[in-house]
């Protein structure tokens, strides 16, 4: 009976070792990929130092709030609104992915669906 409990015992012990093992090496994989994630970063950052892509799109999305407040362009902004709702689903996806892209904006999938 001491012996089957001795054997028992082992069991659990080897058990637990190797789900510890195992949430260890998940801990490491998910440190090393936001290693790699915050040096992507920076090496974007510093490669878009110079450029005016960013301001380009922030100006673009502005415009119409601009227009929005100047007297007989509502309805401009109205109705390019409602040409721009009448776009295929796949330009309006791209159209978020290429500002979203310009913008730096992670996680565009998850504001998305909600």
């Amino acid at each position: 009976m001491i012996q089957l409990l001795g054997i028992a015992g082992s069991l659990a012990k080897t058990f637990l070792e190797g789900k510890v093992e195992k949430e260890k090496a998940k801990a490491e994989v998910m440190k090393t990929a936001a290693q790699h994630d915050s040096k992507w970063e920076l090496i974007m950052a510093e490669s878009t130092k110079g450029s005016w892509k960013d301001e380009a799109v922030t100006i673009v999305v502005l415009v119409p709030v601009i227009m929005c407040f100047i007297p007989g362009t509502e309805e401009l902004v109205k109705s390019g609104f409602d040409r721009l709702n009448e776009l295929p689903d796949w330009y309006q996806y791209l159209l978020y992915l290429v500002c979203s892209a310009a913008l730096g904006i992670k996680g565009l999938d998850r504001l998305l669906r909600k």
